[in-house]
């Protein structure tokens, strides 16, 4: 039974952590030295666009207007490359996983996704295509096949990552020495050794079985080197180390860099609070919380409530892990009671989430599911209904590090 517990527990990691294989490939843009040299990149190392790296910055610190703005100028210098549409079908996923998962978002990114693949296989169907050409459509394919997958659509999403993974290994082929496209092959690599059941007897398709230990590597690697891509290397490095592999000094060497490099980025923040929480570093924890409310004195009125929050939300998780489950929804409902739809969607559906667990934690299944099912008729979720649905189908167990998301 514990077996069987911890296989369904990593078909749920999978499920929902592919963390972020949505964002998988935020950050190779070499090809866009075309604006540059018309010639395209070939087997050429090209120079760091770094109007592309302002761009992925903004998207991390969440300027997503003055992101959009940018790579709607790259399109513009280049419309018949996949380059530009990928990053803008990226801005749209990134509005999404920061919470704003509304109907009209969700219309967008799948217009935007279905556009950059588009381009991509005009691309590489012509004589002369170049390895990024390759890329990006691995890159465009693998941001689809995410988003079937948070669906529960899992032929779609794996028949998508299937040619995904053939396009990315095509691009790893015709250079060797890029290190990019490592973030998407260390995914792939880490999460289908991961999975369980039809999950496991659906990527025979993918004829990739996986491997841990090399999808680690391969990660890594692409955080060191990866001259677009460290950043969301070192993001799913994150995940994996806080919420699968629960491996918390590296978890905290990473959320460490992420959260002092992006300070506008709360989830970062909340994320190296958890860490320490998971070390038990208690001191530490209780800086962390201080930081996030010192963060909301100094911030403007509209801003300010949004750190408030994550200080709240932070010490909840620290109570849910202590087993201090009416403290926890305490916090939580304060939350609540300062609702912003409209600014910050996620501390909507996520409390609600976490005080279902809170009952859960009690062994009150029922009035558990209460929440989780609030939670799936929200017009806007923010993602945690994914999250909901798989709380539904499998009860959280006491001590799983999913209590820290």
């Amino acid at each position: 039974m514990k077996n069987r517990n911890s296989l369904k527990r990593h078909s749920f990691l999978f499920s929902f952590s592919l963390v972020f294989i949505s964002l998988l490939l935020v950050a190779t843009a070499q090809d866009l030295l075309s604006l540059e040299n018309d010639e395209g990149p070939g087997l050429k190392k090209p120079k760091v666009n770094e109007q592309i790296l302002r761009g992925i910055d903004l998207i991390y610190e969440r300027e997503f207007d003055d992101a959009e703005d940018l790579f709607r100028k790259v399109i513009a210098k280049s419309q018949d490359k996949p380059a530009g549409y990928f990053y803008l079908a990226m801005v749209s996923w990134s509005r999404l996983a920061s919470g704003f998962w509304s109907p009209v978002n969700v219309k967008e990114f799948k217009k935007r996704i279905d556009r950059a693949i588009e381009v991509a296989e005009a691309r590489v169907d012509k004589d002369g295509a170049d390895s990024y050409d390759f890329f990006y459509l691995g890159g465009a394919l693998g941001f689809k096949g995410r988003f079937e997958l948070m669906k529960g659509n899992w032929a779609s999403s794996f028949f998508l990552a299937r040619d995904a993974i053939a396009a990315l290994k095509i691009c790893s082929e015709m250079d060797p020495d890029n290190k990019d496209v490592l973030l998407g092959l260390g995914t792939f690599d880490y999460y289908t050794a991961r999975l369980s059941g039809i999950l496991k007897f659906l990527t025979y398709f993918l004829v990739h079985e996986g491997d841990i230990e090399k999808g680690l590597k391969k990660l890594t690697v692409a955080s060191k080197e990866a001259a677009y891509s460290a950043t969301e290397a070192k993001t799913v490095l994150l995940y994996i180390y806080l919420f699968g592999e629960q491996d918390f000094t590296k978890a905290l060497d990473l959320s460490t860099e992420l959260a002092e490099r992006y300070r506008k980025n709360p989830r970062f923040q909340v994320l190296l609070g958890v860490s320490y929480i998971r070390l038990e570093m208690d001191p530490q924890y209780r800086e962390m919380v201080s930081k996030l409310r010192l963060r909301s004195t100094e911030a403007s009125i509209r801003v300010a409530p949004m750190w408030e929050k994550r200080a709240l939300y932070l010490e909840s998780i620290y109570d849910l892990f202590h087993g201090l489950y009416p403290e926890a929804r305490s916090r939580l409902r304060k939350i609540l009671d300062h609702k912003d739809p409209e600014n910050d969607p996620t501390m909507i559906a996520w409390p609600l989430v976490k005080i279902g667990m809170s009952y859960e934690l009690e062994n009150n299944r029922d009035e558990a599911k209460k929440y989780y099912d609030q939670v799936l008729n929200m017009e806007n979720a923010s993602g945690a209904q994914f999250v909901a649905k798989k709380l539904l189908e499998s009860p959280l167990k006491k001590g799983e590090p999913f209590i820290g998301y």
